[in-house]
């Protein structure tokens, strides 16, 4: 969904603070002589650091007459985005930050994030054209404006534990990719079989629990189900699509297909050997190891065809740096070309001229190049992104207790017509 913007309007982020495009405001002037930059992150893995470091320092060599340091700090908030909006709130603003893609919207309309379309198409061999028109959209406002680059561009796929299906008795799943037999009923039909003569977990979306709803409700799309429409002015959680989408899911939960949700729980890990199929993002797969046969592939058709997610996250420049200029001359470096191939390591990319299998096998070292080809790179152009909101963090805790009675066997159309009786409001303004 393409941003709305309505910079008059306060919001609230999490609960935990309200901005508006006057409280973004920031000062343009900047600092005499080279500044330090600071760039805000939620993964604190080492590995990830040390290669934007490594590209940090290589930026520092060249342009030291601009910028004398980058430090990239990980927000130790559990909450990232709360932690994140209480920096800015309390005026220790980075002056780049990582954006999950559910924010996206809100912060755009927010005015928090600083548009960067001139300086990327200002820069020599920087090429904005190559980045897929999909995966640039959630992050521009109808001002035409680019406010991140979604430097992670990810498709939720399909694991396949092959070793216990086929000690369940189960068919060879990857012999369906491709063919009309390729169903969420199919695959949750082998999901509750295997639970059946195993015990063994069926099917799970390991970032599922109440409070993140949006893993299962993504799914919707191949039902032809959204929560709301596509200006993000109607609740559509109470469409019959969505209806027949979660009545499905509630149906499968009953028959052991996939299993019950349990407070904030943290649902049983594919990697455990436990899991017969896992719907999770390409990150999942280093840590699998050659313990048991498992699989990658794209996620199966629903009643209305096959529609990829992806889920993103993409990196900005604040609107209240004092380093804007500087600290977009970055951005522009950290995501051009070569250096996007290097993040490609960890983070699929969202440029089409990177989108080879030589450049994913180094993101994703444990799969084939066949997964690679199937479950990505004919995924990732076709692919839309999560639903997002603009005012997100509004609603978002009313329809997650909305939707409890569906996780443990209520009234679906009860409970959908409840959630939007209770956000339309919010959703019209």
């Amino acid at each position: 969904m393409r941003a709305t913007r309505f910079r008059g309007a306060a919001i609230a982020l999490t609960g935990v603070l309200a901005l508006s495009l006057t409280a973004c405001a920031g000062d343009d002037s900047g600092e005499s002589g080279p500044v330090d930059l600071k760039m805000a992150l939620w993964s604190s893995n080492k590995d990830h650091l040390a290669l934007l470091q490594k590209i940090g320092d290589g930026y520092v060599a060249e342009n030291g007459d601009q910028v004398k340091s980058i430090t990239f700090e990980p927000v130790t908030n559990p909450d990232y985005i709360a932690g994140l909006t209480t920096q800015i709130s309390g005026g220790d603003v980075p002056d780049l930050a990582w954006i999950p893609e559910a924010s996206g919207p809100e912060f755009v309309d927010a005015g928090i994030l600083s548009n960067v379309r001139p300086t990327l198409e200002g820069t020599d061999g920087y090429d904005l054209d190559d980045i897929l028109p999909a995966a640039l959209a959630p992050w521009q406002g109808d001002d035409d404006g680019v406010y991140a680059y979604p430097f992670s561009n990810s498709p939720f796929a399909l694991y396949v534990n092959e070793d216990l299906l086929k000690k369940a008795g189960q068919p060879d799943v990857t012999s369906l990719v491709g063919t009309p037999g390729y169903t969420w009923e199919a695959i949750a039909d082998i999901a509750a079989a295997t639970n059946g003569k195993t015990g063994a977990v069926g099917m799970n979306i390991p970032t599922f629990n109440p409070t993140n709803w949006s893993a299962v409700t993504m799914l919707g799309s191949g039902w032809g189900a959204a929560p709301w429409s596509d200006d993000g002015k109607t609740c559509t959680f109470a469409s019959p699509e969505m209806v027949e989408f979660l009545t499905w899911y509630q149906r499968q939960i009953t028959r052991g297909a996939i299993p019950a949700a349990s407070g904030n729980a943290v649902p049983a890990a594919f990697a455990s050997g436990d899991v017969a199929f896992s719907i999770a993002q390409l990150s999942q797969s280093g840590g699998l190891d050659d313990s048991f046969k498992w699989s990658f592939l794209p996620l199966p058709a629903g009643p209305k065809g096959y529609h990829p997610i992806v889920g993103q996250a993409g990196v900005s420049v604040l609107e209240r740096s004092t380093n804007k200029e500087q600290a977009a001359g970055f951005l522009a470096y950290l995501t051009n070309p070569t250096n996007a191939k290097l993040l490609a390591q960890f983070f699929p990319p969202p440029r089409q001229s990177l989108l080879n299998v030589e450049t994913l096998a180094q993101a994703a070292p444990k799969l084939s190049p066949e997964q690679i080809q199937s479950a990505i790179i004919d995924v990732v152009p076709k692919a839309s992104v999560k639903p997002q909101h603009p005012v997100l963090s509004r609603f978002t805790d009313r329809v997650r207790a909305g939707l409890d009675p569906v996780w443990s066997g209520g009234d679906v159309r009860a409970a959908v017509t409840g959630i939007c009786e209770q956000i339309s409001p919010t959703l019209k303004g």
